[in-house]
C-alpha cells in the first residue's frame, strides 16, 4: 500500500469558504477549523450564517465567523475578501463552493434557469477566484484556490442540464488557473464530487413535474452505495487543498463514470439517455425549492420519502439544511 508523506500544516493561516453556512462548505469549514485555520464562511443569508457560526464555534483552535455576501456581486467579493485580508493580516485558502442546484427537464427549467445557473455557480466561482487571487500570489504559505465543480461537470446529467453546463465552465476555469497560477505560487484545486448526503435536495428547486423529480433526486442523494458520507468528502477535499493536488474527484460510481466517458463516450452517452427516458417528462412551469415541494406532499408519501432517504434526512438536520 503506498504511503502519502506527511501534508504540509495549515495551522493559523486564514481560510475562506463561500456557501459556507450548510451543507459540504459548512463541512468544509470545519475540516478547515479542525486544523487550525481562521475560518470566514460566505453566504447570502444572515440568519443562516447565524445557526452555522454556532454550530462550529468552538473554544480553543481557529476562529469562526459569517460575512454576508452574494458571489453572483462581484465588487461585493472583492470588497469582502479585502476587508478579510486586512482584517486577518493574510488571506491563504479559499474555497468556491457557493451555487445552486436546478432539477428538471431542461425545457421545463427554461433559458432563465441556465442563466441563473452560470450566474451562480460559474460567475460565482470566476467572481471568488478574481477576487482572491491577488491575496492568494501574497499569501506567505503560498496561496490555495478550490473551486468546486462537480462530477456532473464532467459528464453532462439528464435533469440536471444547466447544473452540468455551469460545473463544467468551472472545472474548465480550475483546470486552466491551475497552470496560470503556478508561477505566482498559488495551486488551484478542481473538487468533483458525486451524489453526496448533505440534505441538499431541501434547498434544490425543481421543475416540470416536481414531486416526482423530488422523489428520484431524493432518493439517489441519499442512497448508501450511489452517495458519499459528506463528512468523509469534506475531509477528503480538504486534505486535496492541503496537499497542493490540482484536481479531486469523488465517490466510486463518479470516478466509474468519469473513466468510462472517457474511454467510450458514445457508449456512456447512449447509457445516460436511456437514463433520461425514464425519467419524468411532464409538469408545469415554474420550480419550487424541495421543502416547499416536499410540504405539499400528504403525510403518508412525505413519511415513505423521508423513510427511503433517511441517510440524508438526517444529514439536512445536521447540516444546517432546515432552517
Amino acid at each position: 500500500m503506498r504511503v502519502l508523506p506527511a501534508a504540509p500544516s495549515i495551522e493559523g493561516l486564514t481560510a475562506v469558504v463561500t456557501g459556507g453556512s450548510r451543507g459540504l462548505g459548512l463541512l468544509m469549514a470545519r475540516q478547515l477549523l479542525r486544523r487550525d485555520c481562521d475560518v470566514v464562511l460566505l453566504a447570502r443569508d444572515a440568519a443562516e450564517l447565524d445557526r452555522a457560526v454556532a454550530k462550529l464555534g468552538r473554544p480553543g483552535g481557529g476562529a469562526v465567523r459569517g460575512v454576508v455576501c452574494d458571489v453572483r456581486d462581484g465588487p461585493a467579493v472583492q470588497q469582502r475578501l479585502a476587508e478579510i485580508a486586512r482584517d486577518n493580516g493574510r488571506l491563504d485558502i479559499v474555497i468556491a463552493n457557493a451555487g445552486i442546484i436546478q432539477v428538471g427537464p431542461a425545457e421545463a427549467l427554461g433559458v432563465e434557469g441556465f442563466r441563473d445557473a452560470l450566474d451562480s455557480i460559474f460567475h460565482g466561482a470566476l467572481n471568488t477566484a478574481f477576487a482572491a487571487l491577488p491575496h492568494l500570489r501574497r499569501s506567505p504559505a503560498g496561496g490555495r484556490l478550490a473551486l468546486v465543480g462537480s462530477v456532473g461537470g464532467l459528464l453532462a446529467v439528464p435533469h440536471l442540464l444547466p447544473y452540468s453546463c455551469a460545473k463544467s465552465a468551472v472545472a474548465a476555469l480550475a483546470e486552466g488557473l491551475h497552470a496560470e497560477e503556478a508561477a505566482y505560487g498559488v495551486t488551484v484545486t478542481g473538487v468533483h464530487p458525486g451524489l453526496m448526503r448533505t440534505g441538499s435536495h431541501l434547498h434544490a428547486r425543481f421543475g416540470g413535474d416536481r414531486r416526482r423529480e423530488y422523489a428520484w433526486f431524493q432518493a439517489l442523494a441519499g442512497a448508501p452505495v450511489l452517495s458519499m458520507n459528506a463528512e468523509r468528502a469534506a475531509e477528503r477535499i480538504v486534505s486535496a487543498v492541503q496537499r497542493r493536488r490540482p484536481r479531486i474527484v469523488l465517490t466510486p460510481v463518479a470516478k466509474l463514470g468519469v473513466v468510462a466517458h472517457g474511454v467510450a463516450p458514445v457508449l456512456t452517452t447512449r447509457l445516460v439517455s436511456a437514463v433520461g427516458r425514464v425519467l419524468p417528462r411532464d409538469g408545469g412551469p415554474g420550480t419550487a425549492e424541495g421543502y416547499r415541494v416536499e410540504a405539499e406532499e400528504q403525510p403518508p408519501a412525505r413519511r415513505f420519502r423521508r423513510v427511503l432517504g433517511v441517510l440524508n434526512e438526517r444529514a439536512a438536520g445536521r447540516f444546517n439544511q432546515r432552517g
